[in-house]
């Protein structure tokens, strides 16, 4: 279930999820910039659902939109990917790069840095916390992003399409990691 969209700065006057929000997701846009922040509660365990965010380089397990990504080198802070994205949005590639990453926090931000796309100056964070949901471990997942608005676009449908593209990653993350807590698959999550 999705739980809101805000505008981060807003969202720090709105209890966990505004302190979250306020301590990793209040980006500063420009003028010529949009930015918003999506939360979503999955009914999955936090550590589960982390093990598959926190893959810089296999992004494509829950982002239906990626066919194919390459890391070059060790996984760390400044690693690059490139990722190839399937048919249907207006784009092919996309070269991103590590920017935040803490296993212990569960964070993780990414700055693309060029591709065959419109989402130029695009910084994303994406925290993972731990909640309960009807008595159970479930978790909540908040992703932030600010880009510049393309010439003859406004902020509003720049926003919007961004805002999909993210709602789109964030329940097929929600679909992959509830099967997987359903299964008993979270050992095997964690191992690769």
């Amino acid at each position: 279930m999705v739980f809101g969209e805000m505008d981060g700065r807003d969202a720090c006057n709105s209890v966990m999820e505004a302190q979250v929000i306020c301590r990793h997701h209040a980006h500063e846009p420009r003028e010529s910039q949009c930015s918003s922040v999506i939360v979503r509660h999955i009914k999955a365990p936090a550590n589960l659902v982390w093990s598959l965010v926190r893959r810089f380089d296999q992004p494509q397990k829950y982002k239906p939109f990626v066919s194919r990504c390459v890391v070059q080198g060790d996984l760390k802070i400044g690693s690059v990917r490139e990722v190839n994205v399937k048919t249907g949005l207006p784009a092919t590639t996309s070269t991103e790069r590590l920017e935040l990453f803490d296993d212990d926090e569960h964070v993780l931000g990414i700055k693309i840095l060029d591709g065959d796309h419109r989402l130029r100056n695009y910084s994303s964070v994406a925290t993972v916390h731990p909640e309960i949901i009807d008595g159970r471990p479930g978790t909540l997942v908040i992703e932030s992003f600010v880009v510049d608005v393309p010439e003859g676009n406004t902020k509003d449908d720049t926003c919007y399409f961004v805002r999909a593209l993210i709602n789109c990653n964030l329940k097929c993350l929600a679909e992959v990691s509830e099967r997987m807590a359903v299964s008993g698959r979270v050992e095997a999550a964690n191992a690769v």
